[in-house]
């Protein structure tokens, strides 16, 4: 009976807000007040001017973090970001804010960011990769790749890669954090999905399959940079985070674009049970500051879970990353390949 009990309190906790989220077995918990002092040290968060990305630049400005670059679209969500960050924490600290203008799934911009901060600070001790595109109908970057997997997963396959250099520099002294934005909607991800071409990606399965592949292949990603990465470089810690069910935009206003009718259940009827932001960011927050261990599926607030058989599977992994870099040579081929910068994914 006890292991229902837990199984209950788990899947209540992990998903819900309220009082559901306090439910959490004592061996899962985690809070704000537990996310260690981050003095000298630069994150970079993207999408950290709203939702789920604030409430972790927020924390981590709130822990004395040293820089926070915030890779965000447009300029007003920032601009309301830093005043509330003002009006909580002080001018001071806000201006320990950097905003860089990034649509991830703009692979030139965010390859262009990524050599913009190495020239502005000499170490990157957390990046979060949050930015995404939510559940959503089927649409096509401008480079012809389906945007979810463009933007949940290509995009920040391209950053990382781009700032690993300094990752890796930062590593040889201290721990590096980085933490990818997954869902348990990866379960969604077809059965049969292989990763095998740009053909397959850009099949019109249905908005949340389409966001599922897009959050199996986050998990996927971060297990790789595990085997990969974090096998030659310790001090690089790599995990996949779930955050629930959490009101923002994408649980409020893009849900409807899907479904203008049905998505009223999400946006309205499961408003009082939804997490907030800050208790949406806790395993984010775990991954970057807390755990000491790579490969991890963390879900709230600091519980890890195998994942589905496909984001256990190692060697869809590898055909993901392979899939992945022949599709970011094919498409940035004269703006970076033939300039003598391959695709370096680890």
């Amino acid at each position: 009976m006890s292991g229902i009990v837990r199984a209950a309190q788990t899947t209540l906790s992990q998903n819900l807000g309220g009082v559901a989220h306090d439910l959490a077995p004592n061996d899962a918990k985690f809070s704000l007040d537990d996310v260690p002092d981050q003095s000298n040290k630069v994150a970079l968060v993207t999408g950290g001017s709203e939702g789920i990305g604030y409430a972790v630049v927020h924390t981590l400005l709130s822990k004395n973090i040293a820089k926070v670059f915030i890779l965000s679209l447009s300029q007003q969500p920032i601009k309301d970001a830093v005043q509330a960050i003002k009006e909580d924490l002080g001018e001071n600290v806000a201006d320990r804010v950097v905003w860089k203008q990034c649509d991830v799934g703009d692979w030139k911009r965010a390859t262009e960011v990524a050599q913009e901060v190495q020239k502005e600070t000499d170490r990157l001790d957390v990046l979060v990769c949050n930015a995404g595109r939510g559940i959503m109908t089927f649409e096509q970057l401008d480079n012809g790749v389906e945007r979810h997997m463009g933007v949940n997963h290509i995009g920040h396959v391209v950053l990382t890669s781009h700032l690993l250099p300094l990752l890796k520099k930062t590593a040889e002294h201290s721990t590096v954090r980085i933490s990818n934005q997954a869902s348990n909607a990866h379960e969604q991800a077809p059965k049969d999905t292989h990763f095998r071409d740009l053909e397959e990606l850009n099949q019109d399965l249905g908005p949340l399959a389409l966001y599922g592949r897009s959050k199996l292949a986050v998990i996927l990603y971060s297990r790789y940079l595990t085997r990969h990465l974090h096998t030659a470089h310790p001090n690089i810690l790599i995990n996949a985070t779930h955050p629930g069910v959490v009101e923002t935009t994408m649980s409020t206003r893009d849900i409807l674009e899907p479904y203008p009718i049905a998505g009223h259940l999400m946006k309205d009827v499961m408003a009082p049970f939804k997490k907030d932001q800050f208790q949406g960011a806790l395993p984010t927050l775990y991954a970057i500051s807390a755990t000491t261990k790579s490969g991890e599926y963390i879900c709230p607030p600091a519980d890890p879970e195998p994942g589905s058989a496909l984001a256990q599977d190692d060697q869809l992994g590898e055909q993901l990353m392979k899939m992945t870099r022949e599709i970011v040579t094919e498409k940035t081929r004269m703006e970076s390949v033939d300039k003598g910068c391959p695709m370096q994914d680890y």
